[in-house]
């Protein structure tokens, strides 16, 4: 089994001082651990990227983006390129949240070119998929798993360079979680899609994303083909991000 990877999607907050205060508490925590079982990564805010890499430097927590643009470099003003992430220590990149195929447009073909810049900047691409609720209520949630995998996973994709996060856009920040049934249901399918395309299938971790918190973490971290989680707001707060990785042990 994939070893478990706990990630932090900081999204659009903390300020600098937060940041920095929140990822050197993870830092002591995670270095003081005599042999832990699972990694933990953290995605800040890309302005803060370097001083929050420069706060867990040499702690074992290691650091990375919330999106990146397709193209290496050029004339596109706001957007950062992932050869700049890797410059500054990143070693995952996020790509195709919810959030950005939701308020950006992102289609399954721009979430893939994003996948591979990150794979040729030398990055693995945490790459997002779910299903909206009424998708889920009109029972695609499979249907756009495959879809979505299909098209957003680029060739050249590997263990060594692709997670998958699994996060029902229903889910997301508002409290409400799948049963545990359901997850495995969609985790395993996850797993049989990529057998189709990848050569080492049953290494790539799928991490489950979607109102994870202390409260459901241990149950969701022991369903089958569950290899860690994608948190977000529960991420912000040491105590809680914590108790969600030690549910890996």
């Amino acid at each position: 089994m994939p070893r478990k990877l706990i990630a932090g999607n900081w999204k659009m907050n903390c300020l600098k001082a937060d940041g920095v205060a929140l990822a050197r508490d993870l830092g002591v925590r995670y270095s003081g651990e005599a042999d832990p079982v699972f990694d933990m990564l953290v995605c800040p805010p890309a302005q803060i990227i370097d001083a929050v890499g420069a706060a867990i430097a040499g702690s074992g927590v290691v650091l990375g983006g919330q999106d990146c643009h397709r193209e290496r470099k050029g004339a596109f003003t706001g957007d950062v390129a992932a050869p700049m992430l890797a410059d500054l220590g990143c070693s995952h990149v996020i790509v195709g949240h919810s959030e950005r195929r939701q308020y950006h447009g992102e289609i399954d073909l721009l979430v893939s070119e994003k996948a591979k810049a990150v794979h040729e900047a030398g990055m693995t691409a945490i790459i997002c998929i779910g299903e909206t609720e009424a998708e889920r209520d009109a029972g695609q949630a499979l249907a756009v798993c495959s879809r979505q995998i299909a098209g957003s996973v680029p060739e050249g994709s590997s263990a060594e360079n692709t997670v998958i996060a699994y996060e029902p856009v229903w889910a997301i920040g508002t409290g409400r979680t799948p049963t545990a049934d359901d997850v495995a249901e969609v985790h395993a399918h996850i797993r049989a899609e990529l057998s189709r395309m990848l050569a080492d299938p049953d290494d790539v971790q799928i991490l489950y994303g979607g109102s994870v918190k202390a409260s459901n973490a241990e149950e969701l971290m022991s369903v089958a083909n569950v290899d860690g989680a994608l948190v977000g707001g529960a991420s912000l707060k040491a105590d809680d991000f914590w108790a969600i990785a030690k549910a890996c042990s």
